[in-house]
């Protein structure tokens, strides 16, 4: 984003399926509009930012990678010619809760069906008004939050003579979604998958054990042979090990000959990295479509960012926030209080006062972080406000360049 779009800002909110693996992207406009809170001051002019912004300005591999995006449609906009410029393929036009149903819309919307495009009814609430377009739309959005106890399965129930997929929006915790699941729901929207469930006296398996104590070695600037002596328990982690080292990424020309030349020829800060992103990938079985991989890879990469406007040359504060940015979710991984994870690892303490209390500049930086991903961009320039050296602007360009690094993201696991 450029100094000259300044006043717009893009959200991205993922939508999962019943294995819990990204199969698209809601995408949304917010504008400063000059005020301490997020404006949007038409419908119209909203979505044409958001297509703008996605389209052309950021690139649509950056913003969607191979998922689908969920464009938000108002009735203007999608009687207009513009619509039928997005890439029909990746695209799945949304129609706002604000669209009055009539002839004419039912009509457009088969139009714009019988040529390719997906359609999803958003915030759905129940009217028969609504009947012309149940053999049309794809998608029905439910908003678990509009609806009174017991209405969900009345939904639910009734929905299911038309061939039409259910997707539950606004999911705030894992039970909200397993109940979804076994009404059928098969698409799911919301940051349950972020939310930990502590379990007293936990211990993590042994593969995630292995690499915290690497992790802690790494930290302690333990030496090399102490390391080696963990991967040589661990076969599977040094598979992984000399994989990463010899992967075109790496750019390696050399043949490794031992764990300690890998050790040696990765490097400190790689390793620590590399490590911290294994135990995400762990979980999901090194499926780059795991939601908690996809938020913890872009929240430490925002992190770092950050920290580099924050304290420009500053290269461990750096390291410290990427760091902070991903532990920040460790609890939700390993279903453990993260006071007992801390013990285990050698934190340096701005770390380990963000990661706990979301205290310091570190802690301002991660709220800063987790509001954005909230889509709460009122409660970002209030944070913004105590860190230095960042505006929005500036803070929403970090944040599209984490995104894409995390899309692009390539995890030996």
């Amino acid at each position: 984003m450029s100094d000259n779009n300044q006043d717009f800002f893009l959200g991205r909110q993922p939508i999962l399926d019943r294995e819990q693996s990204i199969v698209a992207y809601e995408l949304l406009f917010r504008s400063s509009g000059g005020s301490n809170a997020a404006t949007i001051a038409d419908d119209l002019s909203a979505t044409a930012s958001v297509i703008l912004q996605a389209f052309t300005g950021l690139g649509i591999d950056t913003v969607l990678s191979s998922h689908r995006g969920f464009i938000n449609v108002s009735a203007d906009l999608l009687m207009s010619e513009m619509v039928e410029l997005l890439p029909r393929d990746r695209v799945v036009l949304e129609l706002l809760e604000t669209i009055a149903i009539t002839p004419e819309v039912v009509e457009r919307c088969r139009e714009l069906k019988s040529k390719g495009f997906h359609l999803a009814l958003d915030d759905f609430l129940f009217d028969d008004v609504y009947l012309p377009l149940f053999d049309i739309v794809d998608i029905i959005k439910i908003d678990l939050l509009a609806l009174k106890p017991g209405q969900l399965e009345v939904y639910v129930n009734r929905l299911r003579h038309w061939p039409v997929q259910l997707l539950a929006e606004k999911i705030d915790t894992p039970e909200q979604a397993r109940h979804c699941m076994e009404l059928g729901f098969e698409l799911f929207q919301g940051y349950y998958f972020a939310k930990p469930a502590i379990l007293s006296g936990r211990r993590a398996d042994p593969a995630h054990l292995a690499l915290l104590k690497l992790l802690g070695l790494v930290l302690s600037d333990a030496e090399t042979s102490e390391l080696e002596q963990i991967f040589k328990r661990d076969p599977g982690l040094t598979y992984n090990l000399l994989k990463l080292v010899n992967s075109v990424a790496m750019g390696m020309r050399q043949k490794i000959t031992s764990l300690n030349h890998a050790i040696v020829v990765l490097g400190r800060h790689q390793l620590q990295r590399w490590l911290q992103l294994l135990l995400f990938a762990h979980h999901g079985a090194g499926n780059l479509n795991d939601p908690l991989l996809q938020l913890a890879a872009t929240r430490g990469r925002l992190m770092e960012l950050l920290a580099a406007r924050v304290a420009p040359g500053n290269r461990q504060m750096e390291e410290q926030a990427f760091m902070a940015g991903i532990m920040s979710l460790i609890d939700t991984l390993l279903s453990m209080p993260k006071e007992e994870i801390v013990e285990q690892l050698n934190l340096p303490d701005a770390v380990r006062d963000a990661i706990l209390q979301r205290q310091g500049v570190l802690g301002e930086m991660l709220r800063l972080g987790e509001v954005m991903e909230q889509d709460d961009y009122g409660a970002a320039i209030e944070i913004l406000a105590r860190l230095p050296g960042l505006g929005l602007a500036a803070a929403s360009r970090a944040q599209i360049e984490a995104l894409a690094w995390a899309a692009s993201l390539s995890v030996a696991a």
